[in-house]
């Protein structure tokens, strides 16, 4: 595949630096594009132009960033199949998952549009209280600024579009940082909303160190909030360094499934195995800690096992591809680390495990020790490991001993049972008869201890991008 220059993209211009960095094909390290690494200068540029450019922003109606964004939606169906291409040639996901996340994305763009209709105050009732009589007050939302997304590998578009999206839906301006191994599907997009007609500086694309331009991101005075997802560690570096900027963060899961003993053992093996596998399990929310009742225990491990054995494992752009690699051999060294360590303490594995260069084969564990880094930690790799339970009680406890509570699951055909684990599971989602990798892009989006703060979702994203203020006359 011939490498193709992609520069930033810096008050609606192409830029390039001295710095060329060539972004590879993480399943072989074929070349695919050559970026540019930013400089202090660039970043101050992108900085400066975002900020001529929110005042711009905040001028349009609500109807004119709608517009933007409903074109910006349909020029994203035109181009699926290059967007696509693009994300599974960057990020190593198999083709067939890089056209949904397009599909995802368009959605979300078009969710965005329809909330710029939305944005909304209320009428404040100020006679309720003695001293408002002869008063009438309203509240409205105002964009905040300048806001700074910095986005992860693993959904390069559609996690983008979830920061953009609403950001400039409400009034804003953004500064994206993408990720370092996944930097061209960003740049396509401010392209692509350039040709929307967005008003230059509104979107700028800024490429490099994660740690050097996040840094730079949040100490500057003219950015006015942090959208971040990524690492637990780094978010919460970010939230100590961010002072009174609003700071929105997406961290990580260690995602737990409950299968009940009375569970559809078909419907949960057809949704699990793409909640674990998907993405060589690169997904916040994907599947890695199961807790089956010991009367399905053994059935539904041998059958997760054969299913995992069966997916077809190769080149992210082969149609036929369910399994590609990890983002690097790096980290699937430590993934196969992990999984030897729980091992090595008495797990089970039941298939799966061998590696060839950044791909790693789908790994089952059974009977894992729940202090192994494999069940505590974040694996964001292709293994599932599955523990026996008796009691709901049980299982409940086991899937709160986690630092993390992003989304959970339960399999059951007993509803009291179901919302039960709904009420007693401590974590930003639960879903009743389905996986917790599952996500639709309008929905609230968000967890609770080390898996961060506040929410994603159009409607909700602009919640935390808007400050309301009040205005209120003597009559």
């Amino acid at each position: 595949m011939k490498s193709t220059e992609f520069p930033m993209i810096i008050g609606g211009r192409e830029v390039r630096s001295a710095q060329p960095v060539t972004v590879s094909i993480p399943f072989d390290g074929e070349p695919f594009a050559t970026v540019f690494a930013a400089s202090a200068d660039h970043l101050e540029r992108a900085v400066s132009a975002a900020t001529q450019a929110a005042r711009v922003m905040r001028d349009l109606t609500r109807d004119e960033r709608s517009t933007i964004l409903r074109r910006a939606h349909s020029l994203l169906l035109e181009r699926k199949e290059e967007f696509a291409r693009t994300i599974s040639s960057e990020s190593g996901k198999p083709l067939r998952e890089g056209r949904i996340e397009v599909d995802r994305a368009a959605s979300t763009l078009l969710f965005s549009s329809e909330e710029a209709h939305r944005l909304v105050g209320e009428v404040v009732p100020m006679d309720a209280s003695p001293a408002g009589k002869g008063r009438f007050a309203i509240t409205v939302r105002e964009p905040l600024g300048v806001i700074a997304a910095i986005t992860p590998f693993n959904f390069p578009l559609n996690l983008s579009v979830h920061k953009i999206g609403p950001a400039l839906a409400a009034g804003n301006a953004v500064v994206h940082k993408p990720a370092s191994a996944t930097p061209v599907s960003a740049i396509l997009l401010a392209r692509l909303f350039l040709d929307a007609g967005l008003p230059d500086g509104a979107l700028n694309v800024v490429t490099g160190s994660g740690g050097v331009i996040g840094d730079f991101l949040v100490d500057h005075p003219g950015i006015q909030m942090i959208t971040f997802t990524g690492s637990a560690d780094v978010g919460l570096r970010i939230r100590q360094r961010a002072g009174m900027k609003r700071v929105t963060l997406e961290l990580g899961n260690n995602s737990a499934l409950i299968i009940d003993a009375d569970a559809d053992l078909d419907d949960a093996l057809a949704r699990a195995v793409p909640g674990a596998y998907a993405h060589s399990g690169q997904v916040c929310i994907s599947v890695q800690r199961i807790f089956a009742h010991n009367r399905v225990f053994d059935e539904f491990a041998g059958r997760l096992a054969q299913a995992a054995r069966a997916l077809s494992i190769g080149h992210p752009l082969d149609e036929h591809t369910a399994v590609s690699s990890l983002i690097t051999e790096t980290e699937a060294v430590r993934v196969e680390e992990w999984v030897n360590e729980a091992v090595a303490a008495g797990a089970r594995r039941m298939s799966g495990g061998a590696r060839s260069r950044a791909t790693l084969e789908p790994v089952v564990l059974t009977n894992v020790p729940p202090r192994t880094r494999v069940f505590q930690q974040e694996a964001f790799g292709p293994v599932a490991g599955i523990n026996s339970y008796d009691s709901l009680d049980q299982a409940i406890a086991a899937v709160n001993d986690s630092p993390y509570g992003l989304q959970a699951g339960i399999f059951t055909r007993d509803l009291e049972r179901a919302f039960r684990a709904a009420r007693e599971v401590h974590v930003g989602g639960f879903l009743i008869n389905d996986v917790p990798q599952f996500r639709v892009d309008q929905m609230p989006y968000g967890g609770v201890k080390l898996s961060g703060a506040g929410r994603e979702g159009p409607r909700y994203a602009i919640e935390e991008m808007t400050e309301p203020k009040l205005i209120s006359w003597r009559g």
